[in-house]
């Protein structure tokens, strides 16, 4: 079969080659592969920045954020064949932090986890996958290739998840909502946020191509403004930042209503300084009870949390934020960004 395969630490290794077709292993699911998603993370491994290979091996079949369909499924697993599914990224340690024996290894604290994909484990970029029945999710069959949208909108409702877990320290009904980013991980921050009943507003530096209307089509309101000028007027209870860039983050630090929350997702590249009043951050986080926590990854419950998102979603928005597809045999196109793009997908 053929698989989207890189060396980690290599630059410029991206190819689709031959490799050995999968044998299910007892209590694992044989996948037809339908299509991985490409984000930032698989960029920076296909740069060479990033990445493990399997332990022996050179090169990763690559691809995290999965979609197939089963052939072949154990019985009494709760799946069948035709059941559209995606594989769960992250997977504990064999010897656990307390976190990943309690099913959180999102949370890991030893750093001794694996990923498929990324750390030591091959991706789901590839014709066929196996997948452990316990590590994955089935979705709605009306999703079809919208589908390939669910690992990323795990990682939106693990934040959200964390912005109400950090808000119930009090109460908390927050109103407004300000993400940062139209990205595929901002829109999808803004679709869970609008299906909560908040009033989103979504802050991006383009005045052109899909994104404007994506939120609009949403209910949400479009900013292309400075950061500062939309936190003033929006003065939002909750700021879902998905930039990882220095002004954005900076700004939303200190940028909220009172008793606010930030949740920062998107990673920031190091070496980008800039000059702050540390004493004025803290001096507003402190006096105004507010709170900043990261996230990233998921977990199983966010897994679930993510398809019930995605099955309650506009099929036709969700199929809108797929902006680009791409056949496997030209993937490395999918790894060149393109003015419009916002999400783009690698068919198998």
């Amino acid at each position: 079969m053929r698989a989207l395969t890189v060396r980690p630490g290599a630059k410029d290794s991206l190819e689709v080659r031959d490799v050995p077709d999968p044998a299910p292993a007892a209590g694992e699911l044989l996948v037809e592969g339908l299509a991985v998603g490409v984000c930032g993370t698989d960029k920076e491994i296909a740069r060479g920045e990033y990445g493990w290979a399997p332990p022996h091996r050179e090169w990763l079949v690559l691809g995290h954020e999965s979609l197939g369909r089963v052939r072949q499924a154990p019985p009494a697993s709760g799946f069948s064949a035709g059941d559209l599914v995606v594989g769960v990224v992250r997977r504990p340690d064999p010897e656990p932090c307390g976190a990943c024996a309690r099913g959180e290894f999102d949370m890991c604290r030893n750093g001794r986890y694996t990923e498929r994909g990324i750390k030591e484990i091959d991706g789901y970029g590839a014709q066929t996958w196996c997948v452990e029945a316990d590590y994955a999710v089935k979705l709605e069959p009306h999703l079809d290739r919208a589908g390939v949208l669910m690992e990323p909108t795990t990682v939106v409702a693990k934040a959200w998840e964390q912005v109400e877990r950090v808000g119930a320290r009090s109460w908390f009904e927050p109103q407004r909502v300000l993400v940062t980013g139209a990205g595929p991980i901002g829109l999808l921050a803004a679709l869970l946020g609008t299906q909560r009943g908040l009033d989103v507003h979504v802050l991006d530096r383009v005045t052109e191509g899909p994104k404007p209307a994506l939120v609009r089509d949403l209910g949400a309101t479009y900013h292309a403004k400075d950061i500062e000028q939309v936190l003033s007027a929006v003065c939002p209870d909750v700021v879902i930042e998905a930039t990882g860039a220095n002004e954005p983050v900076l700004a939303s630090l200190t940028g909220t209503a009172p008793y606010g929350v930030v949740c920062l997702t998107g990673v920031s590249p190091v070496g980008r300084r800039m000059t702050v009043d540390a004493g004025a951050i803290n001096r507003e986080i402190v006096l105004q009870n507010d709170a900043v926590v990261g996230s990233v990854n998921a977990n199983l419950r966010h897994y679930r949390q993510a398809a019930d998102a995605l099955a309650a979603a506009d099929l036709s928005w969700l199929a809108r934020v797929i902006t680009r597809r791409v056949p496997l045999e030209r993937a490395t196109e999918a790894f060149t960004p393109r003015p419009d793009d916002v999400k783009v997908v690698v068919e198998l």
